[in-house]
């Protein structure tokens, strides 16, 4: 570690992390290994974004195995938050210190351990704390949590202060109203202070638990307020004077209908606390990229780039959150690709290659850094270790396949500097160079080119526009660009697909799609979006194709529910809008399916059939068919 890393590092987070747990463990709770960040039994988020996601069935009453006291640091990633990357607090990937009661103990103790932990076990001064608390709800019938107040207020007479209560209600109240001398304890409304899975009392769903928390800010005194967040400053203002550093959730009722809510016999408590907040507290530092799980990744891009971080502080901030974020994504078995989570994490690596080239770093570096973040995390979450050499091979194929697209596609930003963007020229940048719209625009932002006022319109205009040709180039047309039913036409619609797997495969293209295709009783023809060929890349397609066949795989196919067969992995032509259903085939068994693609059909039932005769697989021409779209034809011959 530099020097600078350690003058700063007062507690470092992985020993905050290790005080967090046995503490709790002292208290009698049962600590558990972290959910991975995407939850199979639950649908309705694409990523564990609290700690408390993977406990939502205890809190709804179901007996949790470990029993009534529950503690563990959780992994979690919030995709929302990606376009604030580069502040000083915010980051996508985050751990939660987290603890429950379920139906077990409640304010009295979870208000007094948190005390302890935070002013005893972790060292922050008492004078920098301050809490905010639930305002109440009398039309509800939802008192103000006094109760929980007055325990903070015993907790704070203990250190000397004397800590006065005051109301806020809503954030502008507190930015109008702002913090008066020996105030401590804040009374917010619904919008801060209560949580159900969706939002304030009023947007509660009937049938859930919920309750008042209560949350715990570090002040950083010598950070002066910025008035264009509100006048005036208070614990829940975003000038970064106020961090939150925890909340406790004290679930006591359950809305039994528009309007009514009942005390729930066994309250439970749901706490978390960021262990990257924390760690800022106990440094006394609100930069969270300067912690012990952060700084290292910043050294190490300093140390690739010859730059420093005081220069180039956002950039260095967005790779490295960005790209320990993909790292957990890769241990627990997310890929780049266009769809959910694969999309965000494509959409993290991408971002984080784009800043890479304001460091200078035009090169593939990933390799070089994860190994960095893996040491950060083997004595807690070994699995990132021990999965080092195949999260580098995932993240090192995608940041592959990208960098030249990149290169091309900046180069093309140039040519819009005085003149603009529209959205027909965003449709080009995605269709053409592969750049998602988000970071076209973003990119448009930070070389100042205007975009048209209507771009997101032409954008959608233009999307439609090719669905629509898509839609219109099949009609009388079977389905993959047959020209006739017969056996020759079912051998090449086969070898079609063959063709697009060997493509990804070693071109490593996980983002290769196919842009068209024709097939007659004479040839096959397919359009792709890829960069030219080179003689030994077609030697190897060729070589591929003909392996599969001589394999003599089955083709089956199954008809499966849209989402779910996109979900499943499967692969859609370019520009396609699908129905409820899709017919989707599958070459190969088991755990050797080389294609798996939504497709009308017909193909031949195994690829055996495509060497009758002898015949081999053959490309006989490898051409542009327009900006960014290669063309190859093949026969069987």
């Amino acid at each position: 570690m530099g020097l600078f890393y350690d003058i700063i590092t007062l507690m470092n987070a992985q020993k905050i992390r290790s005080k967090y747990l046995e503490f709790y463990k002292k208290q009698g709770h049962a600590v558990v290994e972290r959910a991975p960040l995407i939850l199979t039994n639950d649908p309705t988020t694409l990523f564990t974004g609290a700690g408390m996601q993977p406990m939502i069935p205890y809190l709804l009453g179901e007996a949790h195995p470990k029993g009534k006291r529950i503690a563990d640091s959780q992994t979690c990633l919030r995709a929302q938050d990606i376009d604030d990357i580069g502040d000083n607090r915010h980051t996508t990937f985050f751990e939660m210190l987290g603890n429950w009661s379920l139906g077990d103990y409640f304010k009295e103790e979870q208000i007094g351990w948190m005390w302890t932990f935070l002013t005893e076990e972790i060292g922050l001064d008492p004078q920098r704390l301050y809490v905010t608390c639930f305002i109440g709800a009398p039309e509800y019938n939802i008192d103000k949590d006094v109760e929980a107040a007055k325990l903070w207020q015993k907790k704070f007479a203990e250190k000397g202060i004397d800590a006065k209560m005051a109301d806020i209600g809503s954030e502008e109240q507190g930015a109008a109203r702002g913090v008066n001398p020996g105030e401590r304890i804040f009374f917010y409304d619904g919008s801060k202070n209560w949580w159900s899975r969706n939002g304030g009392p009023e947007t509660t769903p009937v049938g859930d638990p919920c309750g008042p928390d209560s949350e715990m800010f570090y002040e950083f005194d010598f950070i002066e307020h910025d008035p264009k967040f509100g006048e005036n400053c208070h614990p829940n203002c975003d000038c970064g004077r106020f961090m939150e550093i925890g909340n406790n959730v004290f679930m006591a009722y359950k809305k039994v209908a528009e309007g009514q809510f009942e005390p729930l016999d066994k309250p439970n408590i749901d706490h978390g606390s960021g262990l990257e907040r924390i760690a800022a507290a106990a440094n006394n530092d609100p930069d969270v990229f300067k912690i012990s799980l952060l700084w290292p990744i910043i050294e190490k891009l300093q140390d690739l780039s010859g730059k420093d971080y005081a220069s180039h502080t956002e950039s260095m901030r967005v790779i490295a959150d960005h790209l320990r974020a993909a790292t957990f994504m890769a241990v627990d078995g997310c890929v780049p690709s266009n769809k959910e989570q694969g999309y965000v994490m494509r959409r993290l690596l991408r971002r984080a290659i784009r800043y890479s080239f304001d460091l200078g770093i035009e090169q593939n570096f990933l390799q070089e850094v994860v190994p960095t973040i893996a040491d950060l995390y083997e004595a807690d979450f070994p699995e990132v270790k021990n999965n080092r050499d195949n999260i580098i091979a995932v993240l090192v194929k995608e940041e592959k396949a990208f960098r030249q697209t990149l290169r091309k596609g900046l180069r093309q930003m140039q040519r819009y500097i005085d003149d603009g963007l529209t959205g027909e020229e965003l449709f080009t940048l995605y269709d053409t160079f592969g750049f998602p719209v988000e970071l076209s625009t973003e990119e448009a932002y930070k070389q100042g080119i205007k975009l048209s006022d209507n771009w997101r319109e032409e954008f959608t205009a233009k999307m439609n526009e090719q669905r629509q040709r898509s839609k219109t180039a099949r009609k009388g047309q079977f389905s993959g660009g047959l020209e006739g039913h017969d056996s020759i036409h079912l051998k090449y619609h086969t070898a079609t697909h063959l063709l697009g797997a060997a493509l990804r495969k070693v071109l490593n293209a996980s983002d290769l799609q196919q842009h068209g295709s024709n097939i007659t009783a004479d040839r096959l023809r397919f359009d792709f979006n890829h960069d030219k060929l080179t003689l030994e890349e077609k030697q190897a397609v060729e070589d591929q194709v003909n392996s599969w066949i001589d394999e003599d795989l089955p083709v089956s196919f199954a008809v499966y529910p849209t989402d779910e067969a996109l979900s499943m992995g499967a692969i859609g032509a370019f520009g396609e809008r699908y129905g409820d259903e899709v017919k989707v085939y599958s070459i190969g068994k088991g755990d050797n399916i080389v294609s798996f693609e939504v497709c009308g059909g017909p193909h031949v039932e195994h690829t055996g059939v495509l060497s009758e005769d002898g015949k081999r697989f053959k490309i006989t021409k490898e051409e542009s068919s327009s900006a960014g779209i290669r063309r190859i034809k093949a026969v069987l011959r």
